[in-house]
């Protein structure tokens, strides 16, 4: 690919700001990204030149926005060749057929049969599974040896990764091996040689699996999925293999980072955390607030733009790319105040925050994601009152994922 390349005359006027592969520091990135205004220049890792969408108005309407589109033949780069089939991001900026790359009628079609698969009706069936997994996660880590305990590793993790795969019918026996595959999948850091074989590996287990389901169907999302195409308008074996990639990645990954942001600002902000185990504050707005002020998907790649579309004082030109900073976006002053800055669990009106995205791609599985949240962080503080990071929060290390805010480790003492 050639690093860099300026794509427009608007492009070569404006200073690009690079995204840190590294996430060294995300809350001054996003910073710098809303300074820049509501549309910035960026540069993806791999010196790949897209614009950002850092305000939260904004950002409403582009995702709302016929003109900006999923499809990836709209983006000159791609269409020029600039952009290399090992690029590490390439499995989001050109994911296999599902509801997350495509739009309109397709969009449509393929979206309405995974909500009749994931109806509220199933995803609260899962409260009382989700609350025994929490209980024995929490049994294991209160035997962990030691004074100190990584609280991702043995229970931020594995929740959503147990739930996710009992919602999709996964064998468990697959879990450490896709968790190395997503790790790739998202990372920045993935050796080129190693890109296309991950992809490739992630869609031969999820197609081994629907083969599976096809068979012996179960009482799973994956059956239900290949039972509602089989109804009414048929999904074909790629697109729900590409469906179930889809639900698995964005269904752990983002529970997971949840669940660890909440802890580190419950352990920074211990005015906050004083609120919610006295009950004066609810354990939804502290999920609430976390998913605005750290929000766990940090930016959404990628949009196109078929045509010139206005974005504040600026354009975002036809056959440019685009992507959601909502870790910018979630502490745009001019949605949420002044205070926008402040961890603040008492702040009205919590749910105005679109952290789960906006407009026809939202995200499907946000009704999970907060029920796994809402049940495993009470019983976590229930269980476990005293506890508090073990190292100073300046010292925790982000992976290098410029796509989810996320931690390599959340090292913990449990108290007394």
């Amino acid at each position: 690919m050639t690093a860099g390349t300026d794509l427009t005359a608007t492009d070569t006027e404006a200073t690009r700001i690079p995204l840190d592969p590294f996430v060294s520091d995300l809350d001054a990135e996003s910073a710098a990204l809303r300074a820049a205004g509501p549309l910035a220049a960026v540069t993806l890792p791999g010196g790949v030149p897209v614009w950002a969408v850092t305000r939260h108005a904004e950002a409403k309407k582009l995702l709302n926005d016929p003109r900006v589109v999923k499809d990836i033949n709209v983006w000159t780069a791609w269409q020029r060749g600039e952009i290399a089939p090992d690029w590490p991001l390439i499995g989001l900026a050109n994911p296999p057929r599902s509801m997350l790359a495509v739009d309109g009628d397709d969009h449509r079609r393929l979206r309405t049969l995974v909500a009749q698969a994931l109806t509220p009706r199933r995803v609260e069936r899962m409260r009382e599974r989700i609350t025994e997994l929490t209980g024995s996660l929490l049994d294991q880590v209160a035997a962990q040896p030691g004074d100190t305990v990584d609280l991702k590793a043995v229970f931020a993790y594995p929740l959503p990764m147990y739930v996710i795969a009992d919602l999709m019918g996964l064998a468990q026996e697959r879990l450490p091996r896709l968790k190395e595959l997503f790790e790739k999948f998202f990372s920045t850091q993935t050796p080129p040689e190693e890109v296309v074989a991950t992809l490739s590996e992630l869609a031969g287990i999820m197609a081994e699996t629907v083969a599976a389901k096809r068979e012996n169907p179960g009482d799973d999302l994956t059956s239900a999925l290949i039972q509602a195409s089989e109804d009414g308008d048929r999904l074909t074996d790629e697109e729900i293999v590409a469906t179930l990639q889809l639900m698995v990645a964005a269904g752990h990954e983002t529970t997971i980072s949840l669940i660890v942001n909440a802890v580190v600002n419950l352990s920074t902000h211990p005015d906050q955390r004083a609120l919610v185990l006295s009950g004066e504050a609810d354990w939804s707005a502290v999920v609430e607030e976390t998913l605005r002020w750290s929000t766990p998907t940090s930016h959404v790649l990628i949009r196109f733009a078929t045509e010139d579309v206005p974005v504040g004082d600026k354009v975002l030109p036809a056959g440019d790319a685009l992507i959601v900073s909502y870790a910018a976006i979630g502490r745009d002053e001019r949605e949420h105040g002044p205070t926008a800055g402040d961890f603040d669990i008492t702040r009205e009106s919590p749910h105005r925050h679109i952290s789960f995205g906006h407009g026809p791609h939202v995200c499907p599985g946000a009704a999970l994601s907060r029920l796994e949240a809402g049940v495993a962080l009470p019983a976590l503080y229930a269980r476990f009152p005293g506890l508090d990071l073990a190292v100073p929060a300046a010292e925790l290390r982000n992976k290098p994922v410029v796509t989810q805010n996320d931690l390599y480790e959340l090292p913990v003492t449990l108290g007394g």
